[in-house]
């Protein structure tokens, strides 16, 4: 049987270094590596493996492209709106037991903010 060691999101863009600023200073991820048509930011933190499949995002609100834990969601939102990043949903605590927030990142793709509460 395959062991599935890592997934990794592939966002389309033209602009490559657009992320930085989202993913990199706002969101605080590191760059593991640059090779001009790619940039790939991460963390050394051990995460789990998961792949979600949704017919809506939860409380009515429209499907998220990525979901990204945090340690503190007020903390995130706060740096999203300071570096110009508006919130389309939240901050709200789910029925479910997190606390998030949607954003766009540079390229479009709405990101779900979250911590466990």
């Amino acid at each position: 049987m395959v062991k599935v060691r890592r997934i990794v999101a592939n966002i389309e863009t033209p602009d490559i270094a657009a992320a930085k600023r989202f993913y990199q200073d706002v969101l605080g991820l590191d760059l593991l590596m640059d090779m001009g048509w790619i940039a790939t930011y991460g963390s050394e933190e051990r995460m789990t493996v998961q792949v979600s499949f949704m017919a809506e995002g939860g409380s009515g609100t429209p499907v998220p492209d990525l979901s990204i834990e945090v340690d503190d969601v007020d903390a995130a939102l706060a740096g999203m709106k300071k570096a110009g990043f508006a919130a389309e949903y939240g901050p709200a605590d789910e029925p479910w037991g997190v606390r998030r927030f949607y954003v766009r990142d540079p390229f479009g793709r709405l990101v779900n903010i979250l911590a466990h509460r």
